[in-house]
Parts: C-alpha cells; structure tokens; sequence
C-alpha cells in the first residue's frame, strides 16, 4: 500500500511519516503544500493520502474535494488539530476515509490505517467528545469563512499585503483579490479601501 503525507510542520511530517512506516507500510511522498501534495496524487495515485487541514496553496479540504470531483481513488485521511462542526462536516462531504485529531494520532492512526485500507471509514473516537459546535451568529463572523479565507484574515491582521499573502501561500494575485472580495460580500462589509483590514484588526482583539 503507497501512502502520501502532506503537512506544512517538518517535525509534524517527520514524525508521522515515522509512525506509518514503523507499522510497516511504504510511504512514497511526502510534501510540505496543499499544492505539492494534489499533484504528487495526481501523478502518482497513492492508496492513501494523509494530510493536515491548514497548509499553504491548497488545504486538506480543498484536495479531498478536488480528489472527489476527479473521482480519483486516493482515499483522504485528514489529521488535524480542528474540532469545529462545520470543517467536520465540510470533510464527510468531500467524502473522506479518515479523521484524526492530532493529540491522539499516536493511539489511533495505526487503527486509521487498517480500517481505511479494507475500504471503511474511520472517525476519531474521541472527536465525538471533543467536537466543537460553531453554527454562525453575531458574534462568530469567522465560521462564515472557508479555512482558505481564515488563512488571509490572519494574514490581513498582521498586514501583508495582497503581493505577500500569495507569496505566502502560492497563489496569484488574482486569487487573493477574489478571496477578499468573497470575504468582504460573506461579511456585509462595505466596498472601501481598508474596510477589511479595520474589521480584521477590531476583530483580532475579541
């Protein structure tokens, strides 16, 4: 069985790419963006592909939905440290085999594995515990936004500019400035220069 890992934390990558080999199975990629690893798939079609939600270019959902649409037979395990409802359910949706909540990966990967290998899916046992509910309100803007645009408001806080934040996370310009007129219309926030930083900045500090 071929495995993919992508994870934009080195020790991270390292570190799980250790746990799947010492259970005996060959990983054949490895990769450090969203970018790299749909394409690393693409290319080489792994059996599995293991993957952190938050990386740059692309995320963990990006691609399990992007491997969905192609319908390619990679089977998607994410392993991540996210515990909102509506990214939980955004992953069911684009069809993954496999979800992990990091602090426990060293217990129930190995399971993960075996289980996603006979073709059944595997949901962390202690995710129905740890689930976190996140349904919008007036005061939980954010949970409007994709991780994609989560990632640029965090960007946007600490100023970059639109040249930066793609540099920052391989994409054009162009993409960026898409992004941010979604966010500014999923907001309600008016058309000015600025606008969406001021709101960033005011709503970092909440």
């Amino acid at each position: 069985m071929r495995i993919l890992i992508a994870d934009d934390h080195p020790f991270t990558l390292m570190g799980t790419k250790s746990f799947v080999e010492s259970y005996g199975y060959r990983v054949e990629d490895t990769c450090s963006n969203g970018i790299s690893a749909l394409n690393l798939i693409k290319l080489h079609m792994p059996d599995i592909a293991i993957l952190d939600i938050n990386m740059p270019g692309l995320d963990g959902l990006d691609i399990a939905k992007s491997i969905q649409e192609s319908k390619l037979k990679t089977k998607i395990i994410l392993l991540t440290m996210h515990k909102e409802m509506t990214i939980y359910k955004k992953a069911k949706e684009y069809g993954i085999y496999g979800y992990i909540l990091k602090e426990h990966a060293q217990t129930e990967l190995e399971k993960c594995l075996q289980e996603v290998k006979k073709g059944h899916q595997y949901i962390s046992t202690f995710l129905k515990d740890d689930l976190i509910t996140d349904t919008p309100n007036d005061n939980n803007e954010l949970a409007y936004l994709t991780l994609s645009e989560r990632k640029i408001i965090e960007l946007i806080i600490q100023q970059k500019t639109t040249k930066q934040i793609a540099e920052l996370l391989f994409l054009s310009e162009k993409t960026v400035e898409g992004h941010r007129s979604k966010i500014i219309d999923k907001l309600g926030l008016p058309k000015e220069k600025n606008a969406l930083l001021i709101w960033a900045m005011q709503n970092s500090k909440k």
